[in-house]
């Protein structure tokens, strides 16, 4: 209560003080107009300002400019400032016009008195603002010196917040930027001092003890040259979200973090036609397979954003479901979902799914992909990866899905892992699919490589190696893979999806091959350590199915272009159907059987480019 009414008490007081500076303009206008005011002036002046007064408290009530926060006024709450100003101005204008008898008021004495507002009562607050900000540096004591990489719209508003907020404990003393036009020039106050090549000399000269890099759409190399500059130069480094992490929602751009693995692998934004995507999920029922995993949790967040009727979220794994439904009810608005805990093996599972929702949109990410372990249970692989999409194709040709999207991998591509056989096999399932489709039917599978973060993925493994300081263990140091963010590879497959060309197997552009060991040593430098020194680097020997470089092609398949710049289309087929059914159905018997060395001979029959550990 005693706030609310300190807070009501400081409005009336703005009120007062604005109605006092605007009420002053008018004898100084006429002042500024005559020269000099003689005792025949005095009535005109003090009439105009009496009459005056009810139209600037008006306006200032109208515009509400006593609720302005003086401490932090900015470039919205001088906009309006003008406006209120202007309309006021104008109509005293024509109030002067209006006057007769012994009251004069020459007709460039209300622009000028206009004028003399804006002054006054602007450079009021940004008073108030320079005297909360100077006190609020003092309150907070030391601040540390903040040198910021990029002087485009983040970089300058970052400037502008911590200006703001001196509480915080940064104090920004410049930019850095590549753009020559941008040199040399002033955002905020503060100067641009060269480009970010200049970063340890720049720093030194302005003593910052930490470089805010603020470029969300930067690629890797770009912010990995200002890590490794800031590590020379012996000063802490974080970094702005991507701007992929801004635009979906999860984090605000003004929101800083340090630098991560995915900042150093950060490719060119992926440009979407969020057009030709929200057509085919817009209003649409969407199943989504595997919806707790990595993947799975990832295309549900995206879709969301396209406004489907309902969403279908099928898993195996209750705990990882629960989650994500946890995390959906906290999203306004809410979308429609529906959690279904299932087994893509079983069909009794899957069938009532399909009978009760009619999902119009499946988006197929369940799968065993872990390979040792794959290697080492053959028989769930090809139950789960292989049986779980034949159900899942036949009930989608059976209930009329419009689009059937599979998420394969590029360890199907001349597999030496009875995982990438098994994908593979699942890529010949929805290719025969889509030559049994109906009229409006689509069925196309989408390849891409390993997803940074993702469970089991090498990051984790690692990250929790050097938290431990323990030795990271890489396999070989030759072992290269691709890498894409979990972001940018669901957003590509639900562009995929888009493009509607019926049994296509889409590839991603998955940049170059990054060696595993220069990612352990970004990630050891990254907590602050040094490979070799605080943290050793051992290599184990390649696991069972594992070969030291993956592919996104066969040599007899290669690519022609698709419509998106990003995707590519791999040329072949695979078997026809005289020759698929009765080696898949040798290839079912064995694993239903556990005949390991069965499944193996069969996916070699399925997959000729197989070439399984020890062939």
């Amino acid at each position: 209560m005693r706030r609310s009414l300190s807070l009501l008490g400081r409005a009336w007081a703005r009120f007062f003080v604005d109605l006092v500076l605007w009420s002053a303009t008018v004898p100084l206008a006429y002042l500024l107009r005559l020269e000099t005011i003689r005792a025949q002036h005095v009535p005109s002046v003090i009439a105009y300002l009496l009459i005056g007064l009810p139209v600037r408290a008006v306006v200032i009530w109208g515009f509400a400019l006593h609720r302005q926060s003086w401490s932090t006024i900015g470039a919205r709450d001088l906009l309006r400032l003008v406006a209120a100003i202007g309309l006021g101005t104008l109509t005293l204008f024509f109030v002067g016009v209006g006057l007769t008898g012994n009251v004069l008021v020459p007709r460039s004495v209300p622009a000028i008195a206009g004028a003399f507002a804006l002054l006054l009562l602007g450079g009021a607050r940004f008073a108030a603002r320079l005297i909360h900000e100077r006190a609020g540096r003092r309150s907070a004591g030391y601040a540390r010196r903040v040198l910021i990489a990029g002087a485009g719209q983040a970089g300058t508003m970052l400037a502008r917040e911590m200006l703001r907020h001196p509480e915080a404990g940064l104090a920004p003393v410049g930019y850095l930027d590549d753009a020559l036009p941008k040199q040399r020039l002033q955002f905020a106050g503060l100067r641009v001092w060269g480009g970010l090549g200049d970063l340890a000399w720049v720093a030194r000269r302005v003593r910052a003890d930490e470089v805010l890099i603020a470029i969300p759409s930067a690629p890797g190399e770009v912010v990995r040259r200002v890590v490794e500059a800031a590590r020379e130069a012996g000063i802490r480094f974080r970094i702005m979200p991507a701007l992929h992490e801004i635009l979906s929602g999860r984090v605000s751009i003004g929101e800083l973090r340090e630098v991560d693995l995915e900042d150093l692998l950060r490719r060119e934004l992926v440009r979407l036609d969020l057009a030709e995507i929200a057509a085919y999920l817009s209003s649409k029922v969407v199943l989504v397979t595997g919806a707790g995993g990595s993947i799975g949790s990832e295309l549900v967040r995206q879709v969301g954003r396209f406004g489907p009727q309902e969403m279908v979220l099928v898993g195996h794994g209750e705990n990882s479901l629960f989650a994500l439904g946890a995390e959906l009810e906290g999203i306004q608005p809410r979308p429609r979902f529906r959690l279904v805990v299932a087994d893509v093996r079983e069909p009794g599972d899957l069938d009532p799914v399909f009978r009760a929702c009619r999902p119009q949109v499946v988006l197929h990410a369940a799968a065993h992909k872990h390979v040792p372990l794959m290697e080492a249970n053959p028989a769930a692989a090809v139950l789960n990866n292989v049986v779980g999409t034949g159900n899942l194709v036949e009930l989608a040709l059976r209930y009329g899905v419009e689009r059937f999207v599979n998420v394969s991998t590029d360890k199907a591509v001349n597999p030496t892992s009875v995982m990438g056989a098994s994908k593979r096999v699942a890529e010949y399932l929805v290719q025969q699919a889509a030559r049994r489709a109906g009229p409006g039917q689509v069925f196309v599978s989408v390849r891409f490589g390993n997803v940074l973060g993702s469970r089991g993925s090498v990051v984790p493994t690692f990250r929790a190696q050097i938290r431990r300081r323990e030795p990271v263990t890489i396999t070989h140091p030759e072992m290269r893979r691709y890498f894409m963010t979990i972001p940018e590879a669901t957003q590509l497959v639900l562009q995929a999806g888009a493009l509607g060309e019926n049994g296509f197997v889409y590839v991603l552009d998955m940049g170059e091959p990054v060696r595993i060991v220069d990612l352990a040593e970004d990630l050891i430098r990254l907590s602050g350590l040094e490979p070799g020194r605080d943290i050793p680097i051992v290599f184990t020997g390649v696991r069972p199915g594992e070969k030291l470089f993956e592919e996104l092609l066969t040599a007899e398949e290669g690519t022609v272009k698709s419509r998106h710049e990003k995707i590519h289309v791999a040329r072949g087929d695979g078997p026809g159907d005289s020759e698929l059914t009765p080696k898949l159905e040798a290839l079912v018997a064995a694993a239903q059987n556990g005949d390991e060395p069965a499944i193996r001979g069969a996916l070699q029959a399925l997959v000729p480019t197989y070439r399984p550990e020890g062939a």
